[in-house]
């Protein structure tokens, strides 16, 4: 394989040798010699060959104006450099300077004539050839203009390290250095073009787009970075398209088909003028106007594409264009071209024919126009003046390739200025050696402009990167209707700079821009209508993530901004608000002593308090009396104790709850109702009991003095005061924000264990039943001692209140929670007050008369009436009974005198003798009791 390489370059060189490359050229001869690669036309004629016959080197068809301005700019900055005197003194440097046809095949037609006399003994080929004929050296390159082009060129220069440095190349694949080792550029790599392209499509918001690249090294790899950039940025491509300039016409139509029926309005451009033609052609037949292109730098002030015929469909072009430089002296260089004054660039020839329509009177020649005809130019004397023509040549407002070829010139100019006053010692090579300029080799030269570092005419530092780049600015461009006379111009926009912060590297003044040629209003190119603040972007099954439909954020999230992947969550204390857009602060909520319901319960509370201070007040005031005697005074006065407790311990239900409030509140409440229901309990069993005794013994009064019956009180307490403590030990409870509803935080107790509330309602709740028990047992005592009556009621109404508050207590929340508690304290609370007391105060305030003891006397006379009749009427039934099973029975019962008499003196006024009937006999109850005993009995 490396045998037929040398023998195919060997070939080769032996052709370029004798022929220096190909016919047409600009050349001059020079000390140095620096060759040129550029595109002078835009193509080849595409001719089939059938190999009949030798094949014949292909035409270039279609002058590029624009590739011969590069031309001249490069013949400007040598003859620039040669008249100067600090530049490169009493050395001249000269050029060969081939077209490339914008084609691999000529490009690498005309690098042969460069690397014929280069070193080709460094490849032992003197076997193969008599390489001993001199032929000036070129040392560096200067093109090619395509990245296409240049891949190819780069490979072959490579191999000689002659330094090539490109003025339009700008694939990143260029900047692989262990590839193409001897490859420079002063334009940036699309590496940065592709990112700035994807921040302009951000910028304006689209994320909906079609891509189109050439289908070649520049295209490729320019798409491909391009699309990794969408990516990170979530917009989609909706079409990916290679072009060519060599498609046939079906591909385009098919191409510009896809265009038209997709729903991007945003086509994104990756190519070269001569390819993105065909396709805009296509476009101004089908008058397809809606579209915005969006260029990179091979086309974006291309004047191929830059037609009036075009603006249609082209007008408001956003372009990423080079940053222009500017050339003193360029424009009147350029004016001054002439045929006979330029006879060593032998493009002048057919550029002055082309820019004039004619042909010059020494090469008579026909032309074959496009369709196929063959028309005769006039004669032109090449003196005309040029200045009286339109042409893109002399288009030098903003030179931006043409300055780039100036750059690459005095790099090369600057790296052998340093070769020239290099010091022995300080040199780049072996032993910090210095090379000989009489004697120089373009490795040489590649090597000293791998550390070339110097500051240009325009004050701007030029130096290459580790991958032999240039730092990375564009312009950006608006393609504007020229009012005057309908031509195209490139208004800057803005710029973008890949080196500083990042936030700062795009500028776009929008003022500036014109959609379309005349609009001011930013296209659409979204998959999705925009999603409004309030809602967000939801999936839509089968489709890219840039088409989406708008789901309005659930309640407690928002977005503020439009566009919003995914709605924000409010904080903790927050609610959105209706529509979705902004948080407001929850309303905190609880059991407000200013809330006109916590003032209700207050005042029904505080109304408890004061009216069961009133009872006992009235109990004080008449201690003395029946009454009060005959409801135990002592335990009572305990008992309206309790009650006020438990009226006070519903306002610890009502205010804001803290920590302390909450671990109060619970056994507080708690302990006043098992302390009252205690005492009713000790009340109505003493009561019962005696009672129930026949004859009131010295055993009763023992068992049943005061100091048992708070001892009793005390130890019922005491449980309950157990079960608060283990409670209060184990689970305190504590103040807890409840942010489960929406646009209210509760404050509320967290009572740390409902099973300890359990026990402590339980507890109070058996007291309650065996309370009950007892007081059911007592309902028939004495009139006067109907207070087991209304005991019975108001644990009845106990049961019904406590009852209802459990599944009250777990349905509601918030601050309803103290609430239902408070209710059920105070209904509770109430029931016992009025039920014990109320007819007891109403007696001893309005009934005095009943107040005495002539009245319990005979309430208790009365009861104990009904006990012995009841007795009575049992026995004489029973013998009754027993009499007629002997066999007969009398006619009458005998009469039947009961008399119950006691130890002391009777009075007249404590003598009852009811008389009661019983079929025909009569019972007399005579019954006298002491007061002391009476008193002991109630």
């Amino acid at each position: 394989m490396r045998f037929v390489l040398y023998y195919l370059i060997v070939m080769g060189s032996s052709y370029v040798i004798s022929t220096y490359g190909p016919h047409q050229r600009a050349q001059k001869t020079g000390d140095i010699l620096l060759g040129g690669l550029f595109p002078i036309h835009f193509g080849v004629a595409s001719k089939d060959q059938d190999l009949a016959a030798r094949p014949e080197s292909t035409q270039c068809v279609r002058f590029n104006f624009r590739g011969f301005r590069w031309v001249q700019a490069m013949i400007f900055a040598i003859d620039e450099i040669n008249n100067s005197s600090d530049l490169l003194p009493n050395i001249t440097l000269g050029y060969r300077i081939f077209d490339t046809c914008n084609t691999v095949s000529k490009a690498l037609e005309a690098t042969l004539s460069f690397v014929a006399q280069n070193k080709i003994d460094s490849l032992n080929l003197d076997e193969f050839c008599n390489c001993t004929d001199h032929i000036p050296a070129t040392i560096a390159v200067v093109g090619a203009a395509g990245s296409a082009v240049s891949t190819a060129v780069a490979n072959l220069l490579g191999l000689f390290y002659i330094p090539q440095i490109s003025y339009a190349s700008s694939s990143r694949l260029l900047s692989n250095k262990n590839q193409y080792k001897s490859f420079m550029r002063t334009i940036p790599t699309d590496e940065y073009q592709a990112t700035a392209m994807a921040d302009i499509i951000e910028y304006f918001e689209w994320n909906w787009v079609i891509a189109v690249a050439s289908d070649d090294d520049y295209g490729r790899p320019g798409i491909e970075k391009f699309e990794k950039e969408m990516e990170e940025r979530d917009i989609c491509i909706h079409l990916n398209e290679l072009i060519s300039q060599y498609f046939e016409d079906h591909e385009i139509q098919a191409l510009a088909d896809r265009i038209e029926n997709s729903t991007a309005k945003v086509i994104v451009v990756f190519a070269s003028g001569p390819d993105v033609e065909p396709l805009i052609k296509e476009m101004v037949r089908r008058n397809i106007t809606d579209r915005t292109w969006l260029a990179s730098e091979a086309w974006a002030s291309s004047s191929l594409i830059a037609k009036p015929e075009y603006l249609d469909v082209v007008a408001g072009t956003i372009g990423v264009a080079l940053k222009a430089g500017h050339i003193p002296g360029f424009r009147g260089f350029l004016q001054q071209v002439k045929p006979k004054r330029d006879s060593h660039n032998e493009f002048v020839r057919e550029f002055w024919e082309e820019t004039f329509n004619c042909y010059l009177e020494d090469i008579p020649r026909q032309h074959e126009s496009e369709n196929g005809s063959t028309s005769f130019r006039p004669l032109c004397t090449g003196e005309e003046d040029i200045t009286n023509v339109e042409t893109p040549y002399l288009d030098f407002t903003h030179l931006r390739i043409s300055y780039n070829v100036y750059v690459a010139v005095y790099s090369i100019a600057q790296a052998l200025q340093d070769i020239l006053i290099c010091t022995h010692g300080q040199g780049l090579f072996a032993n910090h050696s210095c090379a000989d300029l009489k004697k120089m080799e373009a490795w040489q030269v590649l090597k000293q402009l791998r550390h070339l570092n110097y500051t240009n005419s325009m004050g701007e530092k030029m130096h290459f990167d580790e991958n032999a780049d240039l730092a990375a600015n564009y312009t950006i461009i608006n393609w504007h209707r020229s009012a005057e006379d309908g031509s195209v111009l490139f208004q800057e926009v803005g710029y973008y700079n890949m080196h500083i912060k990042r936030g700062a590297k795009l500028f776009i003044d929008k003022t500036q821009i014109l959609w379309n040629g005349y609009s001011s209003e930013v296209p659409f190119s979204n998959c999705s209508e925009d999603c409004e603040p309030g809602t967000r972007k939801g999936i839509i099954d089968s489709m890219p993530t840039c088409c989406f439909e708008c789901t309005e954020c659930s309640d407690g999230e928002y977005s503020n901004h439009k566009d919003a992947s995914v709605c924000i969550k409010c904080p903790y204390n927050s609610w959105s608000n209706g529509n979705h857009t902004f948080c407001f602060l929850k309303e905190i909520e609880f059991l407000s002593w200013t809330e006109p319901f916590g003032i209700a319960l207050a005042i029904c509370a505080v109304l408890g308090v004061f009216m069961t201070a009133f009872v006992m007040g009235v109990f004080v005031r008449f201690r003395n009396t029946p009454i009060v005697k005959a409801t135990n005074r002592e335990l009572s006065y305990v008992l309206l104790f309790s009650l006020i407790c438990c009226f006070s311990s519903s306002l610890v239900f009502i205010g804001e709850p803290q920590d302390w409030t909450c671990r109060l509140r619970q056994p507080a409440f708690g302990i006043s109702f098992v302390l009252c229901i205690s005492c009713i309990l000790v009340k109505t069993n003493r009561v019962l009991l005696v009672f129930e005794a026949k004859i009131p013994t010295s055993l009763h009064r023992k068992w049943w003095g005061l100091n048992l019956q708070f001892l009793l009180v005390f130890l019922c307490t005491f449980v309950q005061v157990m079960i608060c403590v283990v409670w209060l030990y184990n689970a305190p409870p504590s103040s807890y924000r409840n942010h489960d509803i929406d646009e209210i935080i509760f404050i509320t107790c967290n009572e740390g264990s409902v099973m300890a509330l359990g026990f402590l309602i339980g507890y109070t709740c058996l007291l309650a039943a065996i309370c009950f028990f007892f007081a059911f047992k007592s309902r028939k005592l004495p009139e006067n001692f109907t207070e087991a009556k209304f005991i019975t009621f108001s644990m009845l109404i106990f049961f019904i209140v406590w009852i209802s508050f459990i599944p009250a207590y777990f349905s509601t929340y918030g601050k309803f929670v103290s609430a239902v508690e408070v209710i059920a304290i105070l209904a509770s609370s109430f029931g016992m007050l009025a039920c014990i007391f109320f007819n007891k105060v109403y007696i001893i305030l309005f009934k005095p008369s009943s107040n005495t003891t002539e009245e319990v006397r005979c309430s208790t006379a009365a009861h104990a009436f009904k006990v012995a009749a009841k007795a009575t009427l049992k026995h004489n039934t029973a013998a009754r009974k027993k009499s007629g099973s002997i066999g007969g029975s009398s006619a009458s019962s005998p009469s039947s005198s009961i008399s119950l008499k006691t130890n002391g003196n009777d009075s007249d006024a404590g003598k009852h003798k009811p008389r009661m009937s019983f079929g025909s006999g009569t019972v007399t109850l005579s019954l006298s009791f002491e007061e002391s005993r009476r008193s002991s009995l109630i």
